[in-house]
This record gives structure tokens, sequence and C-alpha cells, in this order.
């Protein structure tokens, strides 16, 4: 199956910015009507416009804050193949998971998704119920080949995610130095999709649904919704209007219940914690660290390529209403800092942590369970004025999502529009990584950007200015690209999603004054 190119191809077509976005608000607001109107500017909701769009449907998507601003920038940055799902005994949901993270990893966004080696390290057991059994030990042997299975399944190639297999303790303590020698007898290797930046992906989206057309417009509020379109309002400039459309998906997430009634979320908190690679001797392989006491529960320690570390992640239920930006309890911190330290041989305490995230699962109503156990199945939703809710599932499994509810609202208000064409669409800088091996810039911008890192780099060669670091890794030229070509409008939007410099508050603090000059000027050159 071959891949389906975006319709001009031109960098124009794509870009995403404060120019673009006014003339797309004013023609919407002198009453332009759209085939089909999203709410939410997460993962489902980019994934939305791009597979109504390529259908060949007008899409307008509004967004409150900006893109990737909810619950898609607080994830494990994982793309999972669904082993978690067959130990709740899923086998569809994991099978789909199989299939989307292939899909990812090897035709829509190869450039954002690398294959990520993961250990369970083999303790001893211990008397205060930490390492795993000889016993326990053949049942997630087991589970990883049954993942392997899927995987296979789904037909991603074992020179893209390699099969599991044991480890001895030597090979086991090279993939990980910083494990904990004592009691240690080697260890269970496999691997999973890691995006190189989940907000990144969001983003990537929305610019490639741009360049099929549709209006990617951030800073614009739901404020009524019907089945017919929205009362909006600028939060820019404050002024309101309704945009008109024959149909509307409500992809607002974890706030889904809030843009139309009759849907019943359980949102369930997610903590992650932001440590150094270096103070816990944990680099190129994750870990995944039994929690002591539980059933197929686990704490993951994630490498990231700019030298930190995820340690992540809980799953506790959270009431409404859900705050925009939720914080990290403390009791999370010393949870997930004590599992940890379990296989770590020098334990890790707060002095170490250099920050914290925490994300809102969307999880549907599932009447008493505990939300570890609710079913991560996405379900689409009508209310009885027609708009279209597409609620629940995983981040992995977002094109399916946005493929249903655009079927749904299809069917609904007879949109001919065909089947969906999402499978065969490389989404913005997707290359082969044969040809991204050879491309003509920094290693650093080619993870980031894939084959639009020439780009970046011309920017530098053009002007010397734009070479310099504002935040370590991350050059001048990112963030005029940002204002440029990713709909980036202040500082805020460069620091804490188009780049991830805010993780670590003191880092955001260094670069702010420097990221604020620099958008500053990108925007008066739109």
């Amino acid at each position: 199956m071959t891949a389906t190119p975006l319709p001009s191809g031109s960098l124009r077509a794509t870009s995403l910015n404060a120019g673009r976005r006014a003339k797309e608000l004013e023609a919407l607001a002198g009453g332009e009507v759209v085939d089909v109107l999203v709410i939410g500017g997460g993962v489902t909701g980019a994934g939305t416009a791009l597979d109504a769009a390529s259908r060949g449907l007008s899409v307008a998507l509004v967004e409150a804050h900006d893109l990737a601003f909810g619950t898609s920038r607080w994830s494990s940055k994982l793309v999972h193949g669904g082993l978690r799902y067959l130990a709740h005994g899923e086998v569809g949901l994991a099978h789909e998971s199989a299939v989307e993270r292939g899909l990812l990893m090897t035709r829509t966004a190869p450039h954002l998704v690398r294959a990520l080696p993961q250990l369970i390290p083999l303790h001893a057991r211990t008397r205060s119920g930490g390492g795993i059994s000889r016993a326990s030990e053949s049942v997630l042997h087991a589970g990883l080949l049954a993942g392997d299975a899927l995987r296979r399944a789904a037909r991603t190639p074992s020179s893209v995610l390699p099969g599991p297999r044991r480890v001895p303790i030597a090979e086991a303590v090279a993939l990980a130095p910083g494990l904990r020698r004592a009691g240690l007898r080697g260890g269970l290797l496999s691997f999973d999709g890691q995006l190189v930046d989940d907000a990144r992906l969001v983003v990537t989206l929305a610019r490639t649904a741009a360049g099929f057309g549709a209006r990617i417009l951030t800073r614009v509020r739901a404020v009524s919704v019907t089945g017919d379109g929205a009362q909006v309002r600028d939060e820019l400039t404050g002024a309101s209007f309704d945009i008109r459309a024959k149909a509307v998906v409500n992809a607002a997430g974890v706030w889904a219940d809030q843009v139309v009634d009759g849907v019943r979320l359980r949102p369930s908190r997610g903590s992650h914690l932001v440590l150094s690679a270096a103070d816990l001797g944990i680099t190129g392989t994750a870990l995944t660290v039994p929690v002591p006491g539980e059933r197929n529960r686990y704490v993951l320690v994630l490498p990231q390529a700019d030298g930190r570390v995820y340690l992540g992640l809980t799953d506790e239920p959270v009431s409404s209403p859900v705050p925009d930006v939720p914080e990290v309890p403390e009791s999370d911190v010393d949870f997930l800092l004590g599992v940890a330290s379990s296989v770590l041989e020098r334990p890790i305490g707060r002095e170490h942590v250099i920050g914290s995230f925490a994300g809102m699962r969307p999880l549907i109503d599932s009447a008493d369970a505990k939300t570890a156990d609710i079913s991560r199945k996405h379900a689409v939703l009508t209310s009885r004025d027609g708009v279209v809710t597409v609620v629940g599932g995983k981040l992995t499994t977002y094109r399916r999502m946005a493929a249903d509810a655009v079927d749904a609202v299809a069917r609904q208000r007879d949109l001919h529009c065909g089947e969906s064409r999402t499978t065969r669409i490389p989404l913005v800088g997707s290359a082969p990584a044969a040809y991204l091996s050879i491309v003509d810039a920094p290693a650093t911008l080619v993870a980031r950007y894939g084959a639009e890192a020439p780009r970046i780099n011309a920017l530098t060669e053009f002007d010397g200015e734009l070479a310099e670091e504002v935040a370590a890794g991350v050059s001048a030229a990112e963030v005029v690209w940002s204002v440029r070509h990713e709909g980036a409008l202040n500082a805020d939007d460069v620091l804490d999603r188009r780049t991830r410099v805010g993780l670590v508050p003191a880092d955001r603090a260094a670069a702010k004054d420097g990221v604020e000059s620099l958008v500053r000027r990108a925007l008066e050159g739109v």
C-alpha cells in the first residue's frame, strides 16, 4: 500500500501562523459554512481534522488554548503495542493498538517514533514484597512473547521492533548501569515505541490537516455547541461570533462533558517526575518496575534523548472540576520515587526531582471499577441535537478514534466523503529511516523535525544569531520556526509545547526572556 502525499507538498500549505489564523477566522465569522467543526486541539481533535480534511471535507478546528494544551502533552510519550490490554483480556483492543503502533513507526510518522528498549530487572524476592519470583518471571516472559505475537500479527517487522528475550546479569547492567546489583539475576528485554514528543505529534497532525485545507484555530473557545455549529470567542480579541457547520465533533478529551450534556467521565490522574539521567544511571534503556503488592501494575523509568528521565506513572481517580494544568500531589511523588528506588543502586529522593507533570485520562465512567481497571476502549456518542463526541481511548489509537468519529458524522449528516485515508498519509516531515539517516542537518533537528530539519538548519546559516541556543539543545531558529510554521502565538506555546523546555522550571525561567524577544520579532514578520 503506497502513501498518499499532501496535495501541494509545499511548506506554505502546511504552515500555521498568526496571519493564516486571522484570515481564516475572518472567513468563518463572515458566515462561511464548513462540513465539520472539531472542538478540541489535542491528538484526537487534530487527528479528526486530518481524517475529515483528507476525505475532501471542509474542516474547522477550534481550541480554547493551544495545540496539545491538555492531556496530549502529559503522556508517557509511549506508543504502546497493547501488551497491557492483553493482561486484562482485551484482545481486540490489544491488536488495534499494535496495528496503530506499526502504522506510526513504519508509514505515517517514522520520524517521530523510535524503538525503545525496555528492561524488566529480575531481582530476587524480598520480605517486603519487592523483586520477582521465578514463577512471576515465567508469566512475564510469556506475556512479552504474546506481545511479540501481536507485533507479528500487525505486520510490524522485527527490524523496526525486535523480539523479546532474557538477558544475563552482565547485559542487564550494561543496558542500565544504574541497576542495583544485589539480588539481580538478569532481566527481560523487550521493545516498544517511543515518541520524541507527544505535543510534537499533535502539532504535526494539525499541520498535515492544514495541508489538506483544514482551518486550525487556536485561542478560539467554543462557548456553546449545537449539532450545526458553535458560538465561539476569540480569546485574543474578545470578539464573539458563530461558526456554522453541517456536523460537529466534540474531541475535548477530559473536558468533553463540559461541551455537551450526557457524557459521563471518570478522569484519572497520571503523574510523572522529571529527573536527570546522570543521577539515575539510566540512559538508553527504559526500566519497567513492578509495583510491590500489585498485579499488572508497573512504574516506568523512561530515558529521553535530551538527558532527562521521566518517571511515571500513577492512576488515581480525580473529581471534577478538572484543572487546565493538573499538579502532581506529594503522595504521587513519594510513591514513584519509592518504587523506582527499589531497583536502583543509588536510591533517588526529592532532591533529584527537577520537574513534574500530570495528565488527566478521559476514561468513560464504568460503575465502581478502579480507574486502573477501566477499559481504554474509545466510544463515539451522539447527543440529542446531533453533536458527535469521541472520548476514551489512548494516544496510540488516536487515528482509529478519529476515523470512527468522522464515519459517524458522515453517516449522520449524509456527508459523501468515502472511507478514511489516514493509514496512507505520511505526516509532515515523515520519511523512511534510510532517508532520515542521510538528511543534511544536525541529528537533534532530524529527531524532532524529520525531513524538514534542513529548513530549520538553513535559518541558522542565513542568520548566525539563530544558531545560538535559547536552552540546552534548542536553538533560536526553532523558536522562529515555531511561530512562522507551527502556530505558536506566544512564548508559552514555544516553551511548553513546541519544545519541552518548560518541563524543568529552572530551564524555563532561564530561557523565557530570550524566547519572548524572539517570538515578538517573529510575529512582526508573519
